[in-house]
């Protein structure tokens, strides 16, 4: 029957590309600062364990520790310079996209997060909306 379509693939038609996986950016500066971290408390092998909390005045703030036991089964790990960075499945959902950086300034240093699913801030940028 003509106009009929077939839903079999065709031998030579390009499989299909993976899904892209979540993502989380590193700078080479933020890793530098976690790593000296890690090699000041005497635990250069651990991890650094980074995510998202309920609580703050607009609902949520970051969480950043440090992850002696490493990544958990289901925790997605990300590598830079030689700093594994861990983040559980729940808040990955919120943190995919994020670029950790750390700042020295004027107004002091710390790490910054530029994460493109923030609604929202508080004046001290420690909480934030999704």
């Amino acid at each position: 029957m003509l106009g009929e379509s077939s839903s079999v693939p065709r031998p030579d038609a390009p499989a299909p590309a993976p899904a892209p996986g979540p993502s989380l950016s590193i700078t080479a500066r933020a890793a530098k600062v976690m790593r000296e971290q890690l090699q000041r408390r005497g635990t250069p092998q651990a991890a650094i364990r980074l995510g998202i909390r309920g609580g703050g005045c607009t609902g949520y703030s970051y969480l950043f520790e440090f992850a002696d036991a490493g990544a958990r089964p289901n925790d997605h790990v990300f590598e830079q310079d030689g700093v594994s960075v861990v983040v559980d499945p729940k808040s990955m959902i919120l943190l995919d996209g994020t670029e950790v950086d750390f700042e020295t300034g004027i107004r002091g240093h710390g790490f910054r997060f530029t994460n493109p699913k923030v609604k929202d801030s508080c004046g001290c940028g420690e909480s934030i909306t999704f």
